[in-house]
């Protein structure tokens, strides 16, 4: 697959000394755009020239179309065979698993949508890992320290609800950006001026977690106590929108527990928020 994730790889490996030989693409101009980023490479019509030509192959394709693809390969007992989908289980690589190769999994969290911004931001990015080998388990970990990334197992089965997981600081970080953004468009402020003014705030967000902990970098009127800014924001959301007053009472009642963990919340203005929250919705 020449897709983002297939040529960020690509790219990534080629610069870390290893020979990427050959890809293939269903479709599209990702072919040609690889052949221009990785020196030599070929790009066959057929994706069984590939896993002729080399031991190690990567599937870089669509979730959906892995076990399509894997399935129509001829595979041989000394290939290597990974797929890079987080939620999709190994086993859709079953036809070269019983064909004696090795599979597995090779995941990073990273969003892949401009391969030369993903590639930038690579080195430090964790990678999450499985196999069907220990040797090859330990050869993916290997792979991923010449890229500049660490590792984490992923346990057997528990692929999907690992993906679900990185969701909520990925796609659906930018969809809470984008409910955020569209507020600040009602009061006339246009995407980039309330990105420019809502991502500083993101990095002193993170900067907060990763000097503290979790509960320690919470900050905001549930943390503090401040029931009648909890109210406040109730009304104006639900009158924005319903459905942003619903979200709005989900995300701060997941706030209770990190405020009561952090000490600035009490117990009893937590139940008062609690109740707060219940009564605007019931209301």
């Amino acid at each position: 697959g020449c897709g983002s994730a297939g040529r960020t790889l690509a790219q990534a490996f080629s610069r870390a000394g290893h020979q990427v030989v050959a890809a293939w693409s269903r479709g599209g101009d990702g072919a040609l755009l690889m052949q221009r980023e990785v020196e030599g490479l070929r790009t066959p019509a057929r994706a069984q020239e590939v896993a002729d030509e080399c031991d190690f192959l990567w599937l870089t394709v669509s979730d959906d179309a892995i076990a399509h693809v894997a399935d129509g390969i001829a595979w041989r007992p000394d290939h290597k065979v990974v797929h890079c989908s987080g939620a999709t289980d190994v086993e859709a690589l079953a036809k070269a698993k019983s064909a004696g190769a090795a599979i597995g999994g090779f995941h990073p969290l990273q969003m892949f949508t401009d391969p030369a911004v993903a590639l930038k931001g690579l080195p430090g990015v964790t990678v999450g890992v499985e196999a069907d080998q220990p040797a090859f388990l330990d050869r993916l970990k290997r792979l991923a320290a010449d890229i500049g990334c660490t590792t984490v197992e992923v346990p057997k089965g528990q692929r999907a609800i690992y993906h679900a997981s990185v969701y909520y600081v990925g796609p659906f970080f930018i969809a809470l950006l984008s409910e955020a953004v569209a507020i600040w468009k009602t009061f006339g402020a246009g995407e980039r001026e309330a990105l420019s003014a809502l991502l500083p705030l993101l990095a002193g967000t993170t900067s907060a977690v990763t000097s503290s902990s979790l509960a320690k970098g919470m900050g905001g009127c549930v943390a503090r106590g401040d029931v009648g800014t909890v109210r406040r924001h109730v009304v104006a959301m639900d009158s924005f929108s319903p459905r942003a007053g619903k979200l709005y009472r989900a995300l701060s009642e997941r706030t209770i527990p990190l405020g009561l963990e952090r000490g600035s919340l009490t117990t009893s203005a937590a139940d008062q928020i609690r109740e707060a929250l219940s009564a605007a919705k019931a209301a």
